[in-house]
């Protein structure tokens, strides 16, 4: 879970227009005016250059990695639809519920391998992936503690860190990224694996497993979570002191 699914960091409107790069842009814009590119009359953009250049931009959206990223965000409401079908307890019901999980899970691998290989990253997708990530993740574990499946601490703790690091990455922004680590990254697979045990209606050993993969789970949960909270730490501290030298430097 990227993305997080790490999926938990940057980018901007330089990547975002991967496929709209200037000559495209103003090869759209001669054809909007009827006019070779660049400025005309004296300077001025040609006639109809801005909507040109939107209409180029709101095109690049629409790229594969961001179409896997609003698969995700429609498996959800389906994923509860299942979940919860003939009173949740259905193992039938419970497969196509984790089928729906494992779907999601598997494109939250890819939407972000493919936005950075191909440079298709978006302001949409920095967004929304991560919406869809948590939200795939908070609905299973929802489900699961109200089918009494799973305790309410568990759903708790991982829910809790994951919108508590969402919430630290904003605050320091403005002093770095803090960046996806290791033990992030095994951590999303770690939950991935655990909450997709817990989905299937399994029983004897297989259960008995599932519940030390949650367990694991929950440690790494809060053990990356606290390493996040160090970085942020680092991260505004020397954010804070390359700022006071360069108002140094400026008033020397």
């Amino acid at each position: 879970m990227t993305g997080v699914p790490a999926s938990a960091a940057g980018g901007s409107s330089g990547a975002h227009g991967a496929r709209g790069s200037t000559a495209a842009a103003d090869g759209a814009r001669s054809e909007v005016s009827g006019s070779a590119p660049g400025p005309d009359n004296g300077g001025r953009p040609a006639r109809g250059g801005k909507i040109a250049a939107a209409a180029v931009n709101q095109a690049s959206v629409w790229n594969v990695a961001n179409l896997l990223t609003m698969l995700r965000l429609l498996l959800v409401p389906g994923f509860v639809a299942l979940m919860l079908a003939n009173g949740g307890y259905d193992p039938a019901w419970r497969s196509l519920a984790w089928a729906a999980f494992a779907i999601a899970m598997i494109t939250d691998l890819f939407d972000g391998h493919l936005a950075r290989t191909y440079n298709l990253v978006t302001d949409f997708g920095k967004i929304a992936d991560p919406i869809a990530d948590k939200a795939i993740m908070g609905a299973a574990l929802i489900c699961l503690s109200a089918l009494g499946d799973l305790p309410w601490w568990v759903t708790a703790v991982i829910l809790g860190r994951e919108l508590g690091i969402t919430l630290l990455r904003f605050l320091v922004i403005r002093y770095g990224v803090i960046q996806a680590s290791r033990g992030g990254k095994l951590k999303t697979l770690t939950q991935g694996v655990a909450v997709g045990m817990y989905v299937l209606a399994l029983t004897g050993w297989l259960a008995t497993l599932r519940f030390w993969v949650m367990a694991a789970a929950v440690v790494l949960t809060v053990v990356t979570g606290l390493d996040y909270v160090r970085q942020a730490i680092v991260l505004r501290r020397q954010g804070i002191a390359e700022r006071a030298a360069a108002l140094e430097e400026k008033e020397a």
